[in-house]
């Protein structure tokens, strides 16, 4: 299901486990002491998915129990959950787990703390053991408010810088929100299942993508002449910063947290403008 998207995104630098196709083409034609052992393997060939947690407020794994009705064949059936933080059985010394499976795909919620050590080597590790990484939510693609932390805050004064996964490691993809619109966790479910591509790209084009403000609608929309003043932007802004002025809308810089849900929710933020330019030359 995923290799079509792997050799576009080109994984991680670490060589996942070898293709189902090419362990059968391998297999020998009859069977052997550990053959039952290597069956189990190569019938594994499910996409194996991670979720990892880092600094923020757990809202995006909320989201992700609103489609439990939705995913719970996904999750039994289509894929196989190998990692998440309580999988975890071993640590040590209290800083990070032992071994990380390999993985097809890893959520990441949440920004890093750079003074959290363990948070710091997970990342790091995750990369190192994922095909693909996905920015899930706002704090993991922008650092969201977690990026106004100054330290000296409970419960952990000591932390004080905060940034996107993405200042660390490589992101193949992104979904954007504060927190992540159930409604869009289910659909690119859908598509990844369906080699949806095109459904897919804008996800893709996300993952560049450390910075997200009111702004992004200011000059992605309004100063391209795409806005059509429906309020979209206001409506899915969580602080209220988003607001209109003579049918366009307006950013209170104050409010804003950089989450860039109003630049996600935007529908005409998803046009292919290249597209269409070329099409009508201009």
């Amino acid at each position: 299901m995923l290799e079509g998207i792997k050799k576009i995104f080109g994984g991680s630098k670490d060589e996942g486990a070898p293709k189902v196709e090419e362990k059968v083409e391998a297999a020998p034609e009859t069977p052997v002491e550990t053959a039952p052992a290597e069956e189990t393997k190569a019938a594994s060939a499910k996409p194996r998915i991670g979720y990892i947690h880092l600094s923020g407020c757990t809202g995006d794994a909320m989201s992700l129990t609103e489609n439990y009705d939705i995913l719970s064949t996904v999750l039994t059936e289509m894929v196989d959950i190998v990692y998440g933080q309580t999988l975890v059985d071993l640590w040590i010394h209290g800083t990070y787990a032992e071994e990380m499976p390999e993985m097809d795909l890893c959520l990441i919620e949440g920004s890093v703390c750079l003074q959290d050590e363990h948070s710091v080597h997970e990342l790091l590790e995750a990369r190192k053991k994922s095909g693909l990484i996905c920015a899930f939510g706002s704090c993991a693609m922008t650092g969201c408010f977690t990026t106004f932390a100054r330290g000296g805050q409970q419960a952990q004064p000591k932390h004080e810088s905060f940034a996107p996964i993405s200042s660390l490691v490589k992101v193949d993809c992104a979904l954007p929100g504060c927190p992540v619109a159930p409604e869009m966790i289910a659909k690119t479910v859908v598509a990844l299942c369906n080699g949806d591509m095109e459904y897919l790209q804008p996800a893709i084009d996300k993952a560049a993508c450390n910075a997200g403000c009111g702004c992004d609608v200011l000059t992605g929309i309004i100063r391209q002449g795409l806005c059509s003043g429906c309020g979209t932007c206001a409506l899915a802004c969580p602080t209220r910063a988003m607001g209109f002025t003579e049918g366009r809308p307006s950013c209170d810089r104050d409010r804003c947290i950089k989450c860039g849900t109003c630049y996600t929710m935007c529908p005409r933020a998803w046009l292919p403008i290249k597209r269409i330019k070329e099409d009508t030359g201009l």
